[in-house]
């Protein structure tokens, strides 16, 4: 997507999390029209103030949502922010456009949802940009970005675990695994990368747990871009994880100095490879 124009009128679909926010106020800064659909009620009120309109959809109401597209005249998309399959439930609403689609479709894993999600919406004239050209700012870079650093030991489950990711990512599985002493003790599946902490932590007895969060081996950066944030690091000092190890320029940090604050301040460890 190299070289590409952007039009003054962008579109954001917008889920759980900063990120939305944060892609809304540098576009708006920068001197575009932003027009919100908002999938969350989370970040509602945030998206309004550098937004020009703010609608709310479920991610069912396909129909609704290529009907504002068209008639907003909008070109060129970006989705950003958390779109768990938990909001299917709080907003079960079906519309006949998504119930065909899911019937057409042999595989339900994230990828192809977004893929057959993203056709739909080039059949309208719509162009999926790259999640990060408005906020390549945020992009983590490779180095350790808190005042500890990883020991021997734990370098050597870092590389171990990130092995382990990438492989689960080329599944479609997840991109996120909690490690200690050399064993996988979580594998990120469905629930996400917070529950999977939390799960991964419980069997690690609380205690010097390693969490990798890596990008998929063939990464598609119109969605699913891996991000962290301020609620993962507190969600490992609550569990008993204490080292963070994340893909350099290739994940996303909402926060990043709460984030390295938070860390420091509880002996922490984030670390890019």
């Amino acid at each position: 997507m190299t070289g590409i124009t952007l039009e003054h009128k962008q579109c954001l679909i917008a889920g759980d999390g900063n990120l939305p926010v944060n892609m809304a106020k540098s576009a708006a800064a920068n001197g575009f029209e932003v027009v919100c659909i908002s999938l969350s009620s989370d970040n509602y009120k945030e998206l309004k103030k550098y937004c020009t309109k703010v609608v709310s959809y479920g991610p069912g109401q396909v129909d609704s949502i290529k009907k504002f597209l068209l008639d907003e005249q909008i070109k060129q998309l970006t989705f950003l922010g958390k779109v768990s399959k938990t909001m299917l439930v709080k907003r079960p609403k079906f519309e006949k456009g998504a119930i065909e689609m899911l019937k057409e479709m042999k595989k339900l894993n994230d990828d192809a949802v977004m893929l057959r999600i993203i056709q739909e919406l080039e059949s309208i004239g719509v162009t999926i940009l790259d999640q990060t050209i408005f906020i390549k700012n945020l992009m983590v870079q490779k180095g350790v970005l808190t005042k500890l650093a990883p020991s021997e030991a734990q370098y050597s489950d870092i590389e171990y675990g990130f092995n382990i990711a990438k492989q689960m990512g080329g599944l479609d599985i997840g991109q996120s695994v909690v490690m200690k002493d050399r064993m996988i003790m979580a594998i990120e599946a469905i629930e996400g990368t917070d529950k999977c902490i939390k799960r991964g932590c419980k069997l690690a007895r609380r205690k010097n747990a390693i969490v990798v969060k890596v990008s998929k081996p063939a990464q598609d950066k119109r969605f699913d871009i891996p991000a962290v944030g301020l609620k993962t690091i507190k969600t490992m000092k609550r569990y008993g994880a204490n080292v963070l190890a994340l893909e350099s320029g290739e994940t996303i940090i909402a926060n990043l100095e709460e984030m390295v604050n938070f860390a420091n301040k509880h002996k922490m460890i984030i670390v890019a490879l």
